[in-house]
């Protein structure tokens, strides 16, 4: 290889590398600009069956009243404070943040203080606000209505109706992983049970994805309803993106369990936020 020869090779690889240079920080400089968080928001996704009165068709047989059921739930806000939340987020509508705010800082004054009808949010949110110092209550959620029940309203469930009798029958055998005497666990089981991806997964079918196997001939009567439970959930995550969080944020989200599937799926794909292990807080 004569003299120039080498000599056009080294400016052609040094040409290369400037040009392969000038793309990294081309790519750089653009991901910068479609993500300008360059660290994630922490969120602690909790979900909960609800401790207090409740209109959801299913409930868990839970005395809020009794001495021993707070204490227990205490332990578990003690577990979760390790997460040391900035940012605590519970199943409330805006509208009513101020009222929030106001019982969440009476009860950091007194915590002994008195509810006459203790929900998860007083027996857990406030507890664990309390003892990790935050400062900043939110409520995210939006109220809607929809027919859960639909498919028995429905005369000719012309779609699929053996399978909507099968889930509606028993949806768990079909989620055999999650199939377990609740009234038998304790506290922290049936927290840990919760939050199972799985039984999250339940949570959407039982809520809204098993409507859309009923329909009258030619109609979406069961999709339409389901629908109105994804879009509600949909509205709830429109509301977090109200609150005003940066990257140095720890969020601990409290809401009955199918808000938190649906939360689940969305964070996944969303950049801004990163999901912790739920499960590394609910230590025995």
């Amino acid at each position: 290889m004569t003299y120039l020869k080498i000599l056009f090779t080294i400016i052609g690889v040094l040409t290369l590398v400037h040009d392969i240079d000038n793309s990294i920080e081309a790519i750089s400089n653009y991901q910068h600009q479609i993500n300008p968080l360059q660290e994630k928001v922490q969120v602690l996704n909790f979900g909960t069956f609800h401790m207090g009165f409740t209109t959801d068709a299913n409930t868990t047989e839970f005395d809020e009243h009794d001495r021993e059921n707070q204490k227990k739930v205490h332990e578990i806000a003690e577990k979760l404070s390790a997460f040391e939340p900035t940012v605590i987020l519970v199943e409330t509508p805006p509208e009513q943040n101020e009222k929030l705010r106001e019982a969440f800082f009476r009860y950091k004054d007194n915590p002994d203080m008195f509810f006459e009808n203790p929900s998860e949010i007083e027996l857990l949110a406030f507890e664990l606000g309390r003892l990790s110092g935050t400062e900043r209550i939110y409520g995210i959620d939006h109220k809607m209505r929809y027919n859960y029940m639909i498919g028995q309203f429905i005369m000719t469930n012309d779609i699929d109706p053996e399978r909507y009798d099968a889930y509606s029958d028993n949806l768990l055998q079909f989620f055999p992983s999650v199939d377990v005497d609740r009234d038998n666990l304790n506290l922290l089981e049936k927290l840990k049970l919760t939050n199972h991806d799985r039984y999250l997964d339940f949570l959407i079918t039982v809520n809204a994805d098993r409507l859309t196997y009923t329909a009258n001939e030619g109609g979406f009567e069961g999709a339409d309803e389901a629908a109105k439970y994804y879009q509600r959930n949909l509205r709830m995550y429109s509301n977090l993106h109200r609150v005003n969080l940066d990257e140095d944020d720890r969020v601990f989200i409290l809401m009955g369990a199918s808000h938190t599937a649906f939360f689940r799926d969305f964070m996944s794909r969303d950049p801004k936020y990163e999901m912790v292990d739920t499960f590394d807080y609910l230590i025995e």
